[in-house]
């Protein structure tokens, strides 16, 4: 009875820490990564800062949302699948809920020029800033790993394609692997805890590839909307690398030209996926109420989040057994430190391009920086803070 309670004590901590994430994280995918090593890493401390770069370096090897598989995997290691899908719910709702109700009752309100929105974009600043320097300190301790940081930055900053943070990844595990000395590897330990076992990894991936095959035939065969919405959203979530971003002309392409929502309904909705916490990913859930209602919603919300499920659970087992071998640690350090020019390269462009257009922005992010790394506030009391800076200024 003891074990079982504190089972489900777990599971509640895990909704009501991601719930609270849901709500406050603001700024896209890599933003999320800075609110989740805030939250995850720093304060609750349930997987070191090695541990959390490699879920972050698997992440950006699979297709999908990167910052929602993070979580996923988060409440993997905390509470099993279970956990994982707890994380998954509470991280995701805020934002779904938020644009259903937008679909349903207030599509015509423009909320990407309130004010608040640009004190979120400097909180988004700080927040992706903190993480980023605290990464680096773990991840580029040498000259061989700066350097192959530097060469992630220069190549997803010069060729903002959305296959160029795979092929940075790729190039730098090679680099690890030829020329990393084992001892240049981090000596934190990042081992952790995946009870997950590799029959239930590979019925996850075969499933995967069933659906990606199956979807579409089943469409052709099959004239039913619903079923080609869902078959839409499925492909979409699991052939887009690079986030929330990538995946919205994707959505475009599907939607607008065959006339089953407006360009003018679609920009809306992608002013409102903006505006709003969470994953960018749950715009389907505003596409998919204005086609069907709340039900449409939520089905599109499923179909575009499973991929990453599946995904996910399919390479963790594989994953963890191979972080074990020493050449394949080689490889590691040099993706863990390509993560850190990746992220340099996010931070740079969107994050602070689109957020810092002034000297007081600059000031304002300085202050939300200092709040947040040096007088250790939380990061969801910044981000009412923020809010109220942007709204009041």
């Amino acid at each position: 009875m003891t074990n079982n309670t504190t089972k489900l004590s777990a599971l509640i901590e895990i909704f009501l820490v991601s719930f609270r994430l849901g709500c406050t994280s603001f700024g896209g995918p890599i933003a999320h990564l800075g609110y989740f090593q805030e939250a995850y890493v720093r304060n609750k401390r349930w997987l070191n800062e090695q541990a959390y770069a490699n879920l972050v370096a698997l992440s950006q090897f699979l297709p999908g949302p990167a910052s929602s598989q993070v979580g996923i995997g988060i409440g993997i290691v905390r509470g099993g699948l279970i956990g994982g899908i707890i994380s998954f719910l509470g991280f995701t709702l805020p934002s779904v809920l938020a644009l259903i109700l937008f679909a349903l009752f207030i599509g015509q309100t423009n909320l990407t020029d309130a004010g608040w929105i640009q004190g979120l974009k400097l909180v988004a600043v700080a927040v992706v800033a903190h993480a980023v320097i605290g990464m680096s300190q773990k991840l580029t301790t040498n000259l061989p790993t700066k350097a192959l940081a530097l060469g992630a930055l220069v190549l997803t900053i010069l060729w903002p394609h959305q296959l160029s943070q795979l092929l940075a990844i790729l190039l730098a595990a090679a680099a690890g692997y030829l020329f990393m000395h084992p001892n240049a590897t981090s000596k934190e330990s990042a081992n952790v805890n995946i009870a997950i076992k590799r029959r239930t990894g590979v019925i996850c991936l075969s499933l995967f590839f069933l659906l990606l095959a199956g979807l579409p035939l089943l469409r052709t065969l099959i004239d039913n909307p619903v079923l080609a919405m869902a078959d839409s959203f499925y492909r979409a979530g699991s052939l887009v690398f690079g986030g929330g971003h990538v995946v919205l002309p994707l959505l475009e392409r599907e939607f607008v030209p065959t006339g089953l929502i407006s360009q003018q309904d679609f920009l809306t909705g992608y002013g409102a996926a903006q505006a709003v916490p969470g994953p960018l990913f749950t715009f389907a859930a505003y596409l998919g109420t204005v086609l069907y209602g709340w039900q449409g919603g939520l089905l599109a919300t499923a179909a575009i989040f499973l991929p990453a499920f599946l995904l996910l659970i399919g390479a963790l087992p594989f994953w963890t057994v191979l972080q074990k071998n020493a050449s394949f640690r080689k490889a590691f350090a040099g993706i863990n430190a390509a993560v850190v020019g990746i992220l340099i390269s996010a931070f740079f462009i969107p994050i602070w391009s689109s957020a810092i257009q002034s000297p007081l922005d600059i000031a304002l992010a300085a202050v939300f920086y200092s709040l947040l790394a040096f007088w250790k506030l939380p990061a969801w009391f910044i981000v009412i803070l923020g809010a109220l800076s942007g709204f009041i200024l």
